[in-house]
């Protein structure tokens, strides 16, 4: 339906992602183009930033809009040696952010969007 696919990156804890979840489910009833959002939530900034550090948030950028990349094709748009990639490949797959796929992994939005509020601290 070309339109853009947006993964939105939010910090929130589980009651609000609950909550979003029953809104989604709401409006989808209400609403038949509804479209749920592709939400991707973290409970803290700090367990989003250690999973979305800035060299893999590189990550991300190469896989954005392209097909399926093996690891190696990665490593080599980034500049950085496989091992680092790897792992760093890994831990995204396993947030969510990137999914496997035939011939490598790949990040199946068109953009990332972050989406937060840093508060004063307590």
């Amino acid at each position: 339906d070309g339109s853009m696919t947006t993964l939105k990156v939010k910090i929130q804890n589980f009651d609000s992602s609950l909550s979003a979840v029953l809104d989604a489910v709401k409006g989808a009833e209400s609403d038949p183009a509804f479209q749920a959002e592709h939400i991707l939530s973290f409970p803290t900034w700090d367990t989003l930033h250690r999973v979305l550090a800035p060299k893999r948030l590189e990550i991300v950028q190469v896989l954005t809009a392209q097909a399926p990349m093996t690891i190696r094709e990665v490593a080599r748009r980034v500049g950085r040696d496989f091992k680092g990639v790897h792992g760093d490949v890994t831990t995204l797959l396993n947030a969510g952010v990137i999914e496997k796929a035939p011939g490598g992994v790949v990040f199946p939005y068109d953009r990332i969007h972050l989406e937060f509020d840093i508060a004063a601290a307590a």
